[in-house]
């Protein structure tokens, strides 16, 4: 009787559980430097002496480098192995948050933020759809979560602390802050990551075949929408619960604490009710932040008004990555990583543009309208979800109506 013995999956290694959460802390160092300058968006103004609107390049600079870098950089290292680039990408993060810290002026700082969109595209690329790779068929959709809860944690734990340490020590000592729990998230990477060597190799040719597809199509068209929508808004929220609400700078801190808290459930919310209806749980989620941004010019002049309408808006958004992320991955079987190279891209792309949009109408207007415009183009995204079928080769009960 032979002795040979079944060769084990290294998926099923505990260790690999301690790679997703790392992997899930790379994601969340990442959302934190990306959208802290929201939580400081009028110190740094202040400290530059330029406007909210100018400010608001930060937020800009990186989505629309990140925009270009996820095909790029994901194309240009295809046969890498992604544990070398994931490392190499969080420690190139970590420089950013210490020359942002350390900034003598404002070209330096966007300097910092081309930086960090760099890292957005590449990183949000390859570690998005790495659950496959890390823990068995049956628990994907469970690490999955895990590494998308990131996005609502950087808000809730991320902002928040940030805009704390800002207004306690000062902005730059925020991002001094980051970059050294970033360099330990580098550490912890290097140690639990295994050998992950490159597979189902990215191709421009592979990301121009899924272009074609009306699912990918459908998806992008929707991505852009509801990406604008929250990101021509919440970019310029402090300013609105400074101007509108009167809040102090601890209560807008709780306030965004809450806003992320509301989430993360909203993240895993979705994550729990995509598989039964993915176009109903996405146009459930526009059509609360349509609700959110049209109703707080007209009753977040209190501050319990805001608070709701602020925790609606986080329930909203929370959901929102999983569910574009997911219709992207459903559209286009057997190419995960390219679909993540899409998803990140275009939703990289609509933050840009609208935190630059948002700038422009905030400099000339109000924050108010700001968000009653964001608002309309919400509605206008749960518009066109109604009119979307499912995507071609997804099972209609997860794009059900």
């Amino acid at each position: 009787m032979s002795t040979a013995t079944a060769p084990t999956d290294s998926r099923t290694t505990p260790t690999n559980w301690f790679a997703v959460i790392f992997v899930m802390a790379g994601i969340f160092s990442i959302v934190t430097t990306e959208i802290l300058p929201i939580g400081l968006l009028t110190p740094i103004g202040t400290s530059f002496r330029i406007s909210d609107g100018t400010a608001g390049l930060m937020m800009t600079i990186p989505g629309l480098l990140a925009a270009v870098a996820a095909p790029l950089v994901t194309v240009a290292t295809a046969r890498l192995d992604r544990r070398l680039m994931l490392c190499a990408l969080t420690l190139l993060l970590a420089l950013a948050d210490f020359l942002a810290a350390a900034a003598p002026a404002y070209w330096v700082m966007l300097v910092s933020r081309v930086l960090v969109g760099l890292v957005i595209g590449a990183f949000w690329s390859i570690g998005a759809g790495l659950a496959a790779r890390l823990v068995p068929p049956a628990k994907v959709g469970t690490a999955t979560s895990v590494i998308f809860a990131s996005v609502p944690l950087g808000s809730v734990l991320g902002v928040p602390a940030g805009t704390l340490i800002g207004t306690l020590a000062g902005w730059r000592v925020a991002f001094v802050v980051f970059g050294v729990l970033t360099v330990g998230v580098f550490v912890a990477l290097v140690a639990v990551l295994p050998p992950l060597p490159a597979e189902r190799v990215t191709s421009l040719a592979v990301l121009r075949g899924l272009l074609r597809g009306t699912g990918i199509r459908a998806g992008l068209a929707v991505t852009i929408l509801v990406v604008a929508a929250h990101f021509g808004t919440y970019t310029y929220v402090t300013p609105f619960l400074r101007e509108v609400t009167h809040a102090d700078p601890g209560t807008i801190t709780a306030f965004l604490l809450a806003y992320g808290g509301a989430g993360i459930v909203g993240n895993f919310v979705a994550g729990a009710t995509v598989t039964r209806g993915l176009r109903r749980t996405f146009a459930v989620s526009a059509g609360l932040l349509a609700a959110a941004t049209l109703l707080l010019p007209v009753v977040g002049g209190g501050e319990v008004g805001a608070l709701g309408l602020l925790i609606m808006w986080g329930l909203a958004y929370g959901a929102v990555p999983v569910c574009s992320q997911t219709w992207f991955a459903h559209a286009a079987p057997g190419a995960t990583e390219a679909a993540s190279v899409l998803f990140t891209s275009s939703f990289q792309a609509t933050l840009s543009v609208g935190a630059l949009l948002g700038g422009v109408v905030v400099d000339a207007t109000s924050p108010s309208t700001v968000l009653t415009l964001g608002g309309s183009v919400a509605v206008l995204a749960v518009l066109t979800m109604c009119l979307f079928g499912p995507a071609p080769g997804t099972a209609r009960r997860s794009f059900g109506r």
